[in-house]
């Protein structure tokens, strides 16, 4: 089995990240187009609950696979290593089966006392399966980054994306006749066959290896093996703050979807009007804001092992410098995307949606673009040095503001779903500097101010010269200022920066000749 380095690991998961990011992009465009903004809504509307569903059933289990598995590997206990992946797969299975029944049964209730929109109640049918399939699936995925392979994540990433851009805007468009709930349903039974082919393409690597593991020499059992039922312990030891932790943000999110439209609901907005205005907000703004964040979950995955490797041989030097590449990594690529975002929010939303009205949301979430970018790889530090406590903390307070300020904002007429826009990004912003905070104090962990001010300088020059080139008539087509403006302003930035030392052509070459090597 093949294990890659850190750098290696993350440009995988990147290069993945990137494939599925673009490719993802194909319905999260069409799809509004062809169901609509409200359409999006009910599609939307459902999700929250599933990842809080979600969250309870594979939470913290892959990072603390990930982490036994890293550190058993460190010791070449083979037989530790099966033992966790049996006691994990079996843990998950029988925790995916009674949330997947629980769901299915109560759903009725849960889509009529929930949600203002009961339409929700066949979306949410649909995406019942899915608990079991993500459960399973996330098992998998813990070991492979365990034993730092990144490949078979990333290849069971880029099926799963390939296959739900042909089946949700494909089952989607089949029931639009019948009516929008059914065209949302259709869409995520779409999600659903995605996250059925990433399983079972995990599954098959995981067998093509099984006879590679099995012809390998079982080494002695060693002092340190422990029973399942120690593993177990270990797993759940590992597991369950974790959980807490991401459970406290996804329970937030469902809260959120709840109570934005509870609220426009007070402000005077119509139930189909609020319905749809959530599906602007979370089906179209969010997925751009998020778009360059597939760099930091591939530092965030690549990180934990990392990390957890580092901390076990009290290796604080490597900590660091990890914790520093992350970091600056982020940094500098999400830097340009936020500009852009600002500048150009009004045509990105035109072009992507054909809703320029939507712009006005992302440029308002535009300057937390770079905090959300900082997050990932903070958090994934956190749980990998065994503080995950600290980062619950961090995400409750974030969470009991977001809400406060999402009840007080988005039921006055005033601000309206603007308001809420208010609420999220001032918990993305909260929670980012106090997980920054908890790092400091825990590592004694810096950054060179410097690094902030050059890419503050790299962002307002970009800034400026493609709002030039968008907003001055050069030329009558919209689309070639638009498409112009972009590719100026990342050109801009990339040459500031070089200028200002934030990145050489060393580095540049470094990451072409790795990305040679990753298509070779």
């Amino acid at each position: 089995m093949t294990k890659q380095s850190f750098i290696k690991g993350t440009l995988i998961l990147l290069a993945a990240g990137i494939i599925n990011r673009i490719l993802g992009f194909i319905p999260r465009i069409t799809l509004p187009r062809v169901i609509g903004a409200e359409g999006i809504g009910l599609y939307q509307m459902g999700w929250p609950f599933l990842i809080v569903i979600l969250t309870v059933v594979t939470g913290g289990i892959p990072i603390a696979i990930a982490k036994l598995v890293a550190a058993a590997e460190a010791e070449g206990d083979e037989q530790r290593v099966r033992s966790i992946f049996r006691v994990s797969l079996g843990l998950s299975t029988a925790i995916s089966i009674l949330f997947t029944v629980g769901t299915f049964y109560g759903a009725k209730w849960i889509t009529s006392h929930l949600f203002t929109d009961s339409r929700v109640y066949l979306t949410f049918m649909c995406m019942t399966p899915i608990i079991f399939i993500v459960g399973v699936s996330a098992v998998f995925r813990g070991y492979f980054q365990g034993r730092q392979n990144m490949i078979p994540t990333a290849l069971s990433q880029v099926v799963e994306t390939v296959v739900r851009i042909i089946t949700v805007l494909a089952f989607a468009y089949l029931m639009l006749p019948y009516g929008l709930e059914y065209a949302a349903a259709g869409a995520m039974v779409g999600v659903m066959a995605g996250e059925i082919s990433a399983m079972l393409v995990l599954v098959f690597l995981y067998s093509q290896n099984r006879k590679q593991l099995n012809t390998t020499p079982m080494p002695a059992k060693s002092k340190s093996s422990k029973p399942s039922a120690g593993h177990l312990m270990e797993l759940l030891k590992l597991a369950l703050p974790v959980t807490g932790s991401k459970l406290v943000g996804s329970c937030s999110y469902f809260l959120e979807s709840i109570l934005i439209v509870q609220s426009l609901a007070i402000a005077g907005v119509a139930t189909k009007l609020a319905t749809a205005q959530y599906g602007a907000l979370q089906g179209m703004v969010i997925p751009i804001l998020m778009l360059p964040s597939a760099l930091t979950y591939s530092l965030a995955v690549s990180l934990i092992p990392s990390l957890s490797e580092a901390a076990a041989r009290n290796d604080m030097k490597t900590i660091h410098m990890r914790l520093h590449q992350s970091l600056k990594l982020a940094l500098v690529t999400g830097a340009p995307f936020a500009v852009l975002m600002f500048v150009l929010a009004e045509p990105i939303c035109y072009f992507m949606y054909g809703q320029a009205t939507v712009g006005s949301m992302l440029r308002m979430m535009a300057p937390a673009a770079l905090f959300i970018y900082f997050q990932a790889p903070l958090q994934a530090a956190l749980q990998a040095l065994e503080r995950p406590g600290s980062a619950l903390i961090n995400t409750l307070t974030g969470s009991i503001v977001k809400l406060g300020l999402i009840y007080v904002l988005a039921s006055n007429p005033k601000f309206g779903i603007l308001g809420a826009v208010i609420a999220i990004t001032i918990n993305i912003m909260l929670v980012t500097v106090l997980h920054w905070n908890s790092i400091v104090r825990l590592l004694k962990f810096r950054m060179d101010s410097g690094d902030f001010l050059k890419v503050t300088l790299s962002m307002a020059v970009a800034g400026i010269a493609s709002h030039v080139l968008m907003y001055v008539e050069w030329t009558d087509s919209t689309l070639i200022r638009f498409l112009t403006s972009c590719a100026t302003g990342i050109g801009v930035y990339m040459i500031m920066a070089m200028i200002l030392k934030l990145f050489d052509r060393s580095d540049l070459f470094r990451i072409f000749r790795l990305g040679n090597r990753f298509v070779k």
